[in-house]
C-alpha cells in the first residue's frame, strides 16, 4: 500500500479518536465521571485539534498521490471514503449533543448515499469516478465549519459565554457557526445536484 493510502487509512483511525475527546461515556449505567468532566471542559477542543490532523492528511494524500505518480484506484476510493466517513461521524457527534439539527445532518448524509449510487453505477461499467472539484469545495466548506464548532466552546469561554451546545439566545459565536455549517450544507445540495445532472448517462444506461 502507497503512501496516500496509508494517509486515507490514517484519517480513518482518528475518526473514533476525535469522537472520543466530543462525547461523554456512559456504559449500560457505567459512567467515568472524572473522564466525562473532562470532555465536557477541554474535550471539544483536543477533538478540534486531531480532526485538524485527519483534514491535513486529505490535503496530503491528494498531493503526494499527484505529484509522486501514485494515483490508483483503492487510492480514489478511499480518500473519498475517508472524507465522508470523518464529516458524518463527527457531524452525528454535534447531533447528540445537540449542536446541530438532524435534518441538516441528514440532508448531508442522503446527499452521500446519492453520490456513493452514481459511482456504484459508473463501476459496473468500469469507470472509477474520483472526486470532482465541486466536491472538494463541498469537503472543504463542511471542515471548514466543523473546525469552527469544535473551537466554539473555547471561543465561547474567552467571550465569556456559556456553552452547552444548543443556546438560551443567539450570539456572535454561535450565529457565526450556524452561517458556516448552512453555507456548507448549501455547498452540499449544490454538489449533489451537479453530480446528478452531469451523470444521467448512468442511469440511462443501467439495467
Amino acid at each position: 500500500m502507497n503512501l496516500p493510502n496509508k494517509l486515507s487509512l490514517l484519517r480513518i483511525i482518528l475518526i473514533p479518536v476525535t469522537m472520543l475527546f466530543m462525547l461523554p461515556i456512559s456504559i449500560y449505567g457505567w459512567v467515568p465521571d472524572s473522564w466525562n468532566a473532562f470532555i465536557a471542559d477541554k474535550g471539544m477542543l483536543i477533538a478540534a485539534f486531531v480532526f485538524i490532523i485527519a483534514s491535513i492528511t486529505d490535503f496530503l494524500d491528494g498531493q503526494i498521490a499527484r505529484r509522486m505518480n501514485m494515483i490508483t484506484n483503492l487510492g480514489k476510493f478511499l480518500d473519498s471514503l475517508a472524507d465522508k466517513m470523518l464529516v458524518i461521524a463527527v457531524l452525528i457527534a454535534f447531533v447528540a449533543t445537540g449542536r446541530i439539527s438532524a435534518w441538516l445532518l441528514a440532508i448531508i448524509v442522503l446527499r452521500e448515499f446519492m453520490v456513493t449510487g452514481i459511482r456504484l453505477l459508473a463501476s459496473k461499467q468500469g469507470v472509477v469516478m474520483a472526486a470532482k472539484m465541486i466536491g472538494k469545495i463541498k469537503t472543504t466548506t463542511q471542515m471548514i465549519a466543523i473546525i469552527y464548532l469544535l473551537f466554539e466552546p473555547s471561543i465561547m469561554k474567552l467571550a465569556g459565554l456559556n456553552y452547552w451546545g444548543i443556546y438560551e439566545e443567539p450570539n456572535v459565536v454561535s450565529v457565526i457557526g450556524d452561517l458556516l455549517f448552512f453555507i456548507s450544507v448549501v455547498m452540499t445540495v449544490i454538489s449533489g445536484m451537479d453530480y446528478l445532472l452531469k451523470n444521467l448517462d448512468y442511469f440511462k444506461d443501467a439495467d
